[in-house]
């Protein structure tokens, strides 16, 4: 411990001296440390220590947050720390973590208070805190402190009852015995000096007290005292007998009582103890499933269902069990007893029947007086005896069931057929042929239960009549522009037989085209026909259909003529479609601009029937054509002359949409319902102002027209655009792939430029064999570091092998020879900790120099060999810690 001690003194005065050099210069410091103070043994958290302050540095810079504070105290422990009182006053108080036993140890605490301001000045200071004595009093163990309770049986002869014992804290190591005694007066009990507990008489339960109270004191040598209690009960002991009180041995019981239902109560008393009878413990010993018995107050209830009507006591009502009753606890006196429980019958159970449903065909020709149904096959009664187990049959009930139905005998439960049940009679229609005969069965005694049987009789129909439809054929017309799903017409067909039953539609023939199986659907429920896809006059202008109805007896089929209305649906075609035109500025009004001439056609329209109109473009309607209206042949003429000069024309180009629309003058519909389509022609315009080519030679001026011919884009070459977008993107990504490759090619053949300060892993004559390989450098766990060097940019030291060139970092504060202790290395580490600058050492004399152009050395590779012996490459602290290549050299460096 000594030695420990010492050791950690030594730490102390090093680490003193550095943080000495550290804040050398600076006015902070620790007043009133180093000091010695002492804390009683067991004080509570928060026991004041020592008080100190703190001299802060010339620049007033207040102390940093958290200081001071205690970073090392030897032997460790966390039981002191330091409190803020007021400005720069502090305090080392007690933390309550650690219990401080003068007896257990340790007793000196050597705390290493450290302080630190807003500008890096720091101090660190020694107090130490010595653990004194305090005399304690003597303590009984475990529960013992808080008292005990001790238990004996009656009738026990006197003797040692119980061994008191309790220890001195102060005297443990000396074994200096203690001294026991009884304050409580009692004469049933005494104790030795030694702590032994005594009893005097022999107890009896019934005849004295049950317990006893009584207070035990302990001493030490110096006087000092503690005291317990200890509470000794008397236990109560059964040697009787417990009798039974209860006279009744047959209960007789009726059956289907509720579980939980009180149906005896079995009572006995203790005459070792009668004034608590709930001392006694009731329970069945015979086997049985339909009682249980409380333990505790002898009253016996139902457990599980008695059912008197099935299993063993439908045979036998008779229930015969042994009560058994002993005290308490188990292994006391015990006492029996027979009972017998004799179960009666009672009318728990309706009539019922195997089915209470009946379903009975009959055809409807079928004579009056048959037998249709015959109940007692289906019904009877689970009571165990009569008049419980006998029933009856009640008069039907339903509607239209008393004209038709009826018992024969009245009440027997056999139903006989006595009216009629022809379909075709008004009267049962009304009933729709299928009748609700509802009967009772009811027992004869009390409480009548009833249940309800209900018969359903139905009537099955004969095929009289066929299928027919209600016309012999359907003609229905239909427009050819109508679109898919239009309703066309509708057929139906009915059977005179009852029930009608469902009949289903199809179309077994007809409506079908090269391009479309099926033109006409038919709705199978409704008959309704209609349209799947737009019909064409000019394609079909009728359609011959064979429509079939269907059901479950019948089939019949008939004739549908679908007539195809025409309609104007068929746009104007003209050409050319588009064109590009020149005028000239001067062209006479009325012109035929270059002959231009527009042909049109129509599928279902006149020729007479187009109408011409120019829509937008036409500014200040320069042009127009004639025919407008009543041919399919008109021309271009200019409407006006231009007039640039006058500012009323300001364009040169035209663009002209026009309009030719068909008035359906074949339609035999009236004007206002005829259809009405439109066609459009787009032309290009261009004004000439200057004509090319003028004749002299004549006095009327001669012009040479210029055509040109433009390509125009139609919507219907919609694939140009597409494949020559396709085959850019293709192109592209061609272009991409032979980039990426050619990149590849050039950096793999490429030689890469290496720093100037690497040297070849390799010998020279090995160059051209060896394959290019990264080199990573690894550092073992158990590398022996044989020598020592100072990085010249942060001045941190770092230990090397000499021949592996592997390197680690040291710490200069616990790892730091003596020799170096007072070198500027030294120096400039401390104020690196301190803050001032990761820079290069200062150096002031040659001797610092020398020692500094030694480590440069060092690090710059000279202390480090690779395996083969030759100088290794130089690392920094990162490649020297994880083997990695070397990054860009520091400007420092």
């Amino acid at each position: 411990m000594h030695r420990s001690k010492l050791s950690n003194m030594q730490e102390a005065a090093i680490l003193l001296i550095l943080l000495g050099v550290l804040s050398e210069g600076e006015a902070l410091h620790l007043v009133h440390l180093p000091a010695t103070s002492s804390v009683a043994e067991n004080s509570p958290p928060e026991t004041p220590v020592h008080k100190f302050s703190v001299k802060l540095s010339a620049s007033l810079s207040p102390v940093s947050p958290g200081f001071p504070l205690v970073i090392n105290s030897s032997p460790l422990t966390e039981a002191f720390r330091v409190n803020g009182l007021s400005g720069t006053d502090f305090e080392v108080v007690t933390t309550g973590r650690e219990q401080l036993d003068f007896e257990t140890g340790p007793n000196i605490f050597d705390l290493q208070i450290y302080i630190k301001d807003g500008v890096g000045a720091t101090d660190l200071q020694i107090l130490t805190v010595q653990v004194t004595d305090v005399n304690e009093p003597p303590a009984f163990p475990g529960n013992l402190a808080k008292g005990i309770e001790l238990y004996i049986a009656e009738g026990t002869n006197p003797g040692s009852i119980y061994q008191v014992e309790a220890f001195d804290p102060e005297d443990a190591s000396r074994n200096i015995p203690l001294s026991y005694y009884l304050i409580s007066s009692s004469k049933s009990f005494r104790m030795s000096a030694n702590g032994t507990l005594y009893s005097t008489t022999k107890f009896d339960f019934e005849a004295g007290n049950s317990s006893y109270y009584l207070i035990v004191e302990v001493r030490d040598s110096r006087g000092l005292k503690a005291s317990t209690t200890l509470q000794v009960n008397i236990v109560n002991l059964n040697d009787e007998l417990p009798r039974f009180t209860s006279p009744r041995r047959v209960f007789p019981i009726r059956e289907e009582l509720s579980p939980g239902t009180i149906v005896a109560n079995i009572s006995a008393e203790d005459p070792d103890d009668e004034s608590f009878t709930s001392q006694l413990l009731y329970s069945i010993t015979t086997v049985n499933n339909y009682f249980m018995i409380n333990q505790l107050t002898g009253t016996i209830q139902v457990a599980h269902r008695l059912d008197r009507d099935a299993g063993e006591l439908r045979q036998n009502p008779t229930i015969s069990l042994e009560v058994l009753v002993k005290d308490r606890p188990k292994g006391g006196q015990e006492n029996r007893m027979q009972i017998t429980f004799i179960v009666g019958d009672i009318n728990d159970n309706p009539a019922t029947c195997t089915k209470f449903t009946h379903s009975i065909l009959v055809t409807e020709r079928a004579a009056k007086g048959t037998l249709l149904l015959d109940l007692n096959k289906f019904c009877f009664d689970d009571d165990s005896e009569a008049p419980n187990n006998k029933f009856n049959f009640t008069t039907p009930s339903g509607v239209g069931s008393s004209s038709r139905f009826l018992q024969d005998p009245a009440g027997s439960g056999k139903i006989v057929l006595i009216g009629d049940l022809d379909y075709e009679n008004s009267s049962n229609l009304a009933s729709g042929n299928k009748y609700s005969v509802i009967i009772q069965v009811q027992d004869v005694t009390p409480p009548y239960y009833k249940n309800n049987i209900y018969i359903f009789i139905l009537t099955s129909p004969e095929n009289e009549f066929p299928l027919i439809f209600d016309r012999p054929s359907y003609v229905f017309d239909v427009s050819e522009v109508s679109p898919a799903r239009t309703r066309i017409g509708q057929v139906q067909a009915t059977d005179k037989d009852f029930p009608q039953s469902s009949i289903r539609y199809s179309i077994s023939t007809g409506g079908a085209s090269l391009q479309h199986p099926d033109i006409f659907w038919i709705n199978p429920k409704t008959g309704e026909l209609q349209l799947v896809t737009k019909v064409d006059y000019e394609t079909t202008s009728t359609y011959i259909l064979r429509i079939q109805a269907a059901n479950s007896e019948d089939m019949s089929s008939v004739t549908v003529t679908v007539n195809i209305l025409e309609e104007n649906d068929e746009k104007p075609i003209c050409s050319p479609n588009s064109y590009f035109l020149a005028v000239p500025v001067d062209l006479k009004v009325g012109t035929n601009i270059q002959n231009f001439k527009l042909t049109c056609t129509d599928l279902d329209s006149s020729p007479r029937s187009f109408r011409y109109s120019i829509g937008p473009g036409n500014v200040n309607s320069h042009f127009t054509f004639s025919p407008n209206a009543g041919s399919n042949v008109t021309r271009l003429l200019l409407a006006s002359h231009f007039d640039y000069a006058g500012g009323l024309d300001k364009i040169w180009d035209y663009k002209l949409l026009v309009y030719i629309t068909d008035d359906n003058l074949l339609s035999g519909r009236k004007k206002a319902e005829a259809l009405v389509q439109t066609g459009t022609v787009t032309l290009s315009i261009k004004v000439i102002p200057h004509p090319t080519t003028i004749i002299t030679t004549t006095p009327r001026p001669r012009i040479t027209y210029w055509i040109r011919r433009e390509n125009i884009y139609s919507p219907s070459a919609w694939y140009v655009p597409f494949v020559i977008t396709l085959g850019s993107i293709l192109l592209l990504g061609l272009l991409v792939s032979l980039v990426i490759l050619l990149v590849r090619a050039i950096y793999r053949h490429c030689p890469c430029k290496t720093a100037k300060d690497k040297k070849p892993l390799v010998k020279k004559g090995e160059m051209k064999m060896a394959k290019r390989a990264a080199v990573v450098e690894t550092i073992q766990m158990s590398t022996v570091f044989d020598g020592e060097a100072i990085d010249p940019v942060t001045g941190e030291i770092y230990e090397f092998n000499s021949k592996t060139g592997a390197r680690k970092w040291k710490d200069p504060l616990t790892q730091m020879p003596e020799w170096k202790q007072s070198s500027p290395q030294v120096a400039a580490l401390h104020r690196m900790a301190a803050g001032e600058g990761n820079g290069p050492p200062r150096t002031t004399n040659k001797e610092e120099d020398r020692l500094s152009g030694k480590a440069q050395a060092e690090d710059a590779g000279l202390g480090s060999r690779n395996e083969d012996g030759k100088p290794g490459t130089p690392k920094n602290r990162h490649s020297a810690l994880t083997g990695r290549a070397s990054p860009k050299p520091h400007p420092g460096k």
